[in-house]
């Protein structure tokens, strides 16, 4: 079930207290953003000028895609680390990725390639491309909850930025959670309020064949589609604890909240996501039918390649930032900790095709210059091949491939050692990956935000940009 307006189940491995739940509702569920915060965005929206890019479409492989088997062979490194992939020329000079993704190969003049996405947190949640915090770990950060920090499509939404008769902040095709089961970190307002949440998309993938085990991957169809009316979540919020009322999880408290205008200020945030939801715009961003056949076929006929296409759709009606996030079920994610290259022969011409096909229809239209394309996932993969032809968590290395938006083209940046286990040179942090797309942005990255215990938090966590991929 989609989730506009944020709720998300409340028993979060937090152990938050009573009174804090009251004070997580009030300000979280209904807006909770003081006059200082208002006035500081504002102040920030006013400088966006500088902005190269209006709009960011962000495919996140979600599970951690392996660097050395795409972006940055290693030929030369033991047949235990350098695998099975083989390494092919791009139109770059000197660079080659893998041989699976001609198509990519031949727009590497478009784009900037950071090979040394380096952090510390381990864990499988878009938690740390999101929000650009790595301080995290499981026990506090795996699920969602309203003292996380905010996505950057949330500050862009609490920036005001974008169309108001649009959605600004779209996850496609459904809320990162393998397959619409969990409620990851990273996509939400957090502390800002749920009223910064996203619009999450719906979907209903159909499967040709049955998948042996979470290694078997079989192609999802189908499309994402915005919710019907009657999934738009009500006042009985599921986070509150299955569907009892608000009024039966909270007593008083919350009560003097409710007559102070609370539950008027919620009707009109869900009087705003119907209008949004029931607007031309939003509606035409959905008509794939709409679309050339041959166009389609570029994308792919399948779940990724449409959400694709409809990210690009998106944007053409104002959309801001549009995320991409593959992961389902029947062996759809990056977690390779088994069958890597049996994988990667299923995935890779299919993240050909669709980022393939993104790039030169934004182009086509005269978009790609004002939309940043970003793919990554939050991690890489180990050196190592184990047991299983698999490869294993290693956040301490990965990458980021960038298209558009303003980024420098037919750029490398960073560098690692002989078996892409660490850089070398130029290390790029996940506040620094976060820092450089505010900055193509136009949104200040030194910006802070308050969080419910009234401490600033800079956006972008300590991060810099990387100027050398901004032209």
């Amino acid at each position: 079930m989609m989730r506009l307006l944020g709720s998300r189940p409340s028993r979060v491995c937090d152990g938050i207290t009573r009174r804090e739940a009251l004070r997580v509702g009030s300000l979280s569920m209904f807006g909770g953003v003081t006059l200082e915060h208002l006035l500081r965005a504002q102040g920030r929206a006013d400088e966006r000028g500088r902005a190269k890019a209006k709009s960011v479409v962000l495919i996140n492989l979600f599970g951690g895609p392996p660097h050395q088997d795409m972006f940055d062979l290693k030929p030369n490194a033991p047949e235990s680390v350098r695998g099975e992939m083989k390494a092919a020329s791009t139109v770059v000079p000197g660079l080659s990725i893998c041989d699976l993704m001609p198509k990519i190969g031949k727009l590497m003049d478009r784009a900037t390639l950071i090979r040394t996405y380096s952090h510390r947190y381990n864990s499988h949640n878009p938690y740390n491309v999101l929000t650009g915090f790595d301080g995290g770990n499981d026990r506090e950060n795996y699920f969602a909850k309203a003292t996380d920090h905010p996505s950057m499509g949330s500050i862009c939404q609490y920036m005001d930025m974008g169309p108001k008769d649009a959605p600004r902040y779209v996850i496609l095709p459904a809320f990162p959670g393998y397959s619409q089961a969990l409620r990851r970190a990273g996509p939400y307002g957090g502390y800002l309020g749920s009223r910064y949440d996203p619009l999450f998309t719906v979907c209903d993938p159909k499967y040709k064949a049955k998948s042996k085990d979470d290694y078997d991957p079989v192609t999802p169809e189908g499309a994402p589609r915005p919710p019907s009316m009657d999934e738009l979540p009500g006042l009985t919020a599921d986070r509150l604890d299955k569907r009892r009322s608000l009024l039966e999880q909270f007593d008083a408290g919350l009560r003097a909240v409710e007559t102070r205008g609370g539950l008027a200020r919620l009707n009109e945030f869900k009087r705003q996501a119907f209008a949004i939801l029931s607007s031309s715009k939003t509606r035409s961003a959905f008509e794939l039918n709409s679309e050339d056949e041959a166009q389609v076929d570029k994308y792919g006929r399948n779940l990724w390649g449409s959400s694709c296409l409809i990210a690009r759709r998106l944007v053409e009606v104002g959309s801001t930032f549009v995320s991409v996030n593959w992961e389902a079920k029947n062996g759809n994610h990056w977690d390779l900790h088994g069958n890597n290259f049996g994988m990667l022969r299923h995935h890779l011409p299919i993240l050909d095709s669709m980022v393939s096909a993104l790039v030169t229809d934004l182009e086509a239209r005269g978009l790609l210059d004002q939309t940043l394309v970003v793919v990554m996932g939050e991690m890489g993969r180990t050196p190592k091949i184990n047991a299983k032809a698999g490869r294993d968590h290693w956040p301490q290395c990965g990458f980021s491939l960038m298209f558009g938006g303003g980024v420098t083209k037919g750029n490398v940046i960073g560098a690692t050692d002989k078996q892409a286990a660490y850089p070398t040179d130029r290390p790029v942090t996940a506040g620094d990956m976060v820092a450089t797309i505010y900055e193509l942005l136009g949104v200040d990255w030194r910006m802070t935000v308050t969080d419910l215990s009234g401490r600033p938090n800079r956006i972008s966590h300590g991060g810099s940009p990387v100027f050398e991929a901004i032209a």
